[in-house]
């Protein structure tokens, strides 16, 4: 019990030294209550599996390079600090992120051979206004999107063509995969298994 204290403390702590607060209002969930249902404990496991992100922002030069997840259970502090730095960087809005996203970049890092590589991170979350205000200025902005409900992220890997991260992230087969090849992205979300 002392543990799961002191992991919310440095989760508020993040919060404090960010500036920022977790969503502990109604509606909002905490980084603690976002742990996965199955039961498993990590305490169960003398050495459970680290799983590490290594993320920059392109548009705040902001790095993270954070484990996040210690076996089955997932480190609120880590959390709180990947949805700030996936904050919507044109209001600083921030949303709590669907954990299974984090989890999609990680498997998708293992499976382009760099579980340490860096991953340049061209677009987060959106609010509602600012997906409108790129919707009515810019092309391929769906109107519903899932950058808007903290499941989506645009991405960049450092030295891997833009091409070979769209096919491997297609073969996870875990949600929606878009190919921006003049912008050289990749959009992975963990909505609906679809592609274009």
């Amino acid at each position: 019990m002392m543990w799961k204290r002191l992991l919310l403390s440095a989760a508020a702590a993040v919060a404090v030294l960010s500036g920022t607060t977790l969503g502990f209002a109604a509606g909002a969930s905490s980084a603690a209550s976002r742990t996965p249902a199955a039961g498993a404990s990590a305490s169960r496991n003398a050495n459970p599996t680290q799983y590490r992100l290594d993320l920059y922002e392109l548009h705040t030069g902001e790095r993270l390079n954070i484990v996040y997840r210690i076996g089955n259970h997932y480190v609120p502090g880590a959390i709180a600090r990947l949805d700030y730095l996936l904050r919507d960087y044109r209001t600083g809005s921030i949303k709590a992120y669907d954990l299974r996203e984090f989890d999609l970049l990680h498997d998708l890092m293992v499976r382009l051979d760099r579980p340490d590589g860096e991953i340049d991170i061209v677009c987060g979350y959106r609010t509602p206004q600012t997906n409108h205000w790129l919707r009515v200025h810019t092309s391929g902005v769906a109107e519903h999107s899932q950058h808007m409900l903290a499941k989506a992220i645009d991405i960049r890997v450092p030295g891997v063509p833009t091409a070979e991260v769209r096919n491997v992230a297609l073969s996870l087969h875990r949600g929606g995969v878009g190919y921006y090849p003049r912008s050289n992205f990749v959009h992975v979300d963990v909505g609906p298994v679809r592609h274009w």
